[in-house]
Parts: structure tokens; sequence; C-alpha cells
């Protein structure tokens, strides 16, 4: 794995989610441009939310039977027709198909995760996944900055069309530089959707899946309320203004690369802890927006390392566990993450109403502490050796659960 195929793994990643993210800060401009009520703009983000759920539980499966190589073209060429479609749309409902197609397809972010584990060596899945995933965080953060410039300077349509030139130029470079894959013994799409589905009986899997619904709510509470105290008094900030913010959250979400070489050397439970703790310590600073923006800033540096922390020794644990059907095992777990944006998103505003900010604050945190009570609870789950004749121990195991793996045949 070469830093450049990293750094490809990691710029598909950031252009497809950005796909899903990029509407958030131009809603009011489309709103206006195709006269959609204000009421109704909700639905154009939820719309793009709803066709990545879809993706993640029947799309994703597909890695794990075809040449991932080629179905990664394939989704992000599918993903430039919807966003074509949105970015020509002359009326609401072509927009909200077009971004639905978009989300559907943009699950390939998922499927490069689960090729990028696989073709990295067991020594550097962690630092593979450390820098993959920063380009997850990075297009949901940055897709709120560039997409509110952009639209400034050119129009909402424009965001569109960068990003369909991006996944076109995406598509064609993942077929002249990566590999294909070579497996063999695949399996049908039934087995696959139903290998996928018992995957939630598993101790291990079922525990990390509940951490990342906790983390990502957390996180959601965060970043979908944080314009609300920030719009209020004494700061009125404009929505540029604000966006700035996502720079201090980029800065610590790709802070947290280092996790991915603590989690190669057979830490990665302990990443994961370490990280919910300075989660839940992060929401005391974040707390402080109305009075405080210093103390604001530190605080979702800190949220948004301890947040990609946790998501890469996550799926690191996740991926050694399952080394034959990663591409099933990520789509899984990110349907617990999608839930828990969607929790946070819902509940912060709820609570703002009624609490302000210290309210929603305190929602982050008591997300942040379910999520340590899970790892609590479940730090002692074994890890489910993939085939023990086939997979040993790259280190002795100082915590069941932190034993990495490496595909090496035993005598």
């Amino acid at each position: 794995m070469s830093a450049g195929r990293r750094l490809l793994f990691a710029t598909i990643c950031a252009v497809s989610v950005a796909t899903v993210y990029s509407a958030q800060p131009i809603l009011t401009r489309i709103g206006d441009d195709l006269g959609i009520s204000g009421a109704a703009l909700g639905w154009i983000v939820t719309a793009g939310q709803l066709g990545y759920l879809v993706g993640l539980a029947f799309l994703v499966p597909l890695g794990d039977m075809v040449d991932r190589r080629t179905l990664i073209a394939g989704h992000l060429l599918l993903t430039a027709v919807g966003v074509l479609a949105a970015a020509s749309a002359a009326r609401g409902w072509v927009l909200l198909a077009g971004v639905a197609v978009a989300g559907l397809f943009a699950v390939v972010v998922q499927t490069t995760v689960a090729y990028a584990a696989d073709l990295s060596a067991p020594g550097e899945r962690g630092r593979t996944l450390g820098l993959v995933t920063s380009g997850v965080v990075a297009g949901i953060l940055g897709a709120r900055i560039a997409a509110g410039a952009v639209a400034t300077a050119w129009g909402w349509r424009s965001v569109y069309a960068a990003e369909a030139v991006l996944l076109v130029v995406l598509a064609v470079l993942v077929l002249a530089l990566l590999p294909t894959d070579t497996r063999t013994g695949r399996t049908e799409y039934r087995q696959v959707l139903s290998a996928s589905i018992r995957l939630f009986g598993g101790g291990l899997f079922l525990s990390r899946g509940l951490i990342a619904m906790f983390v990502f709510a957390s996180f959601g509470a965060l970043w979908s309320g944080l314009a609300l105290p920030l719009e209020a008094s004494p700061w009125h900030l404009s929505s540029a203004q604000i966006g700035l913010f996502g720079f201090a959250g980029l800065a610590g979400a790709l802070g947290a690369g280092r996790a991915g070489r603590w989690a190669d050397g057979g830490f990665a439970n302990r990443v994961t802890g370490a990280g919910l703790v300075l989660l839940a310590v992060s929401w005391p600073a974040t707390a402080q927006a109305t009075w405080s923006l210093w103390l604001l800033v530190v605080g979702v540096l800190v949220l948004d390392f301890a947040v990609q922390a946790v998501h890469v020794g996550n799926q690191h644990l996740l991926t050694a566990s399952h080394p034959d059907r990663t591409s099933s095992v990520i789509g899984g777990y990110m349907l617990f993450y999608s839930v828990g944006s969607a929790l946070g998103a819902l509940t912060t505003t709820a609570v703002y109403s009624v609490a302000g900010w210290t309210g929603s604050s305190i929602l982050g945190a008591v997300f942040a502490i379910g999520a340590l009570a899970v790892w609590a609870v479940g730090r002692k789950v074994a890890q489910p050796a993939a085939t023990p004749a086939e997979f040993a121990c790259a280190a002795p195991a100082i915590d069941p659960v932190d034993v990495v793996c490496r595909a090496e045949p035993t005598s």
C-alpha cells in the first residue's frame, strides 16, 4: 500500500461523502431558485441520507462478491449521474431524485474503506484506515466549507457540477491505478446478505456498532446544533463565519491519524477507550460556546480527534476479525453510524429549544458516556478469529480484543 494509493482512497471517500452533505450550507439558495418552501428544504438532505441507508444495506455487500476495483469505479460514475441530475434540475422532485441517487451510490465510501484495509499489510492496516477514514471526515466537514464558498462565487448548481467532474476523474484513476481484485470463492448475493444479518448477533460487532451509534450521535449533536448558539446573542455570526469552525473540526480529525499506528501496535481497543474519554471531556469546553469562542474551538478540536480515533479503532478491530467479508462488516457497522447521526441531529435541536446550548451540550455528553459504558461492558468480548487455522496473531494480546491478526498460515 503506497502513499499515493492511500491518498487516492482517502480522496474517493472525501468526494463521495461530500455529495451527501454539500447541500446543507446551500439549502436556502436551492429553495429560492426552485421554489421549495422552507419547511420542505429538509427533504433535500433527508433524500441523500435515505439513499445512503439503502445503499449500506443492499449495495455495500456487493464488495464481498465482485471485483471491487470495477465496483468502486462504477459506483463513482453512478454517483456522478445523481449529482449531475441535481445540478441540472429545473423542478424540486428532479433535485430530490438526483440527490437520492447520489446518496445511494455514495456508499462507495464503505467499499473503498474495506478494499483499502484488505490491500494493506496487517501491520499497516491501522495506518491505512487512519488516513482513508480521515478522508471521510474531511468530506463531511469540508463539504460545508467548500459548498458555501463555491455557491457564493458561481451559484449552487456549480457545487454539484464540480462534484460530478471530480467523481468521473476519480473513476478513471481507480481503473488506471488500482489492482484487480483477485479474490476467489465469492458467494451469491443472497448468501452475502444472510451473512451480513448474522453479524448483528456477534458480540464484538454489536458492541462496536452501539459505540459508533452513540459516538456519532454525540458528533451530530455538535455539528447539527452548533449554528444555533453562534447565530444568537452575543455572537450573531453569519453562515460563512460559522462554517469556519469546520476547519477546527477538520484539524482535530486529521490529527487522529496517529491512532491508526497505535491500533497497528495491538492497542485498537485501548485507542477506542481513550477516544471515548476524550469525547466526554470535550463537552464541558464546547458547552461554553455562549461566552467563549476559544473554549469552543478547543472543544471542537478534541471532539473531532476523539471521534476519528474511535472510528479508526473500531474499524481496525472489525476488519481484522472478519477479513473474509470486510465490505459487509463495514457496511453493517456504518448502519449504526447513520442511525446515530440522525439521532444526534434530531434531538439536539429539540433540546436546544427547551434548554438552550447547555442542554444540547449535556445531551452530547450523555451520548459520549453511553458509548463509554458500552465499551466498558464489552471490552472483554473475545474477538472472533476468522479461521484459527488460517490466521495467526501478530503480537501477544494484552486484552482479548486487542489482538491483531495477519493472514499467514499457521504450521
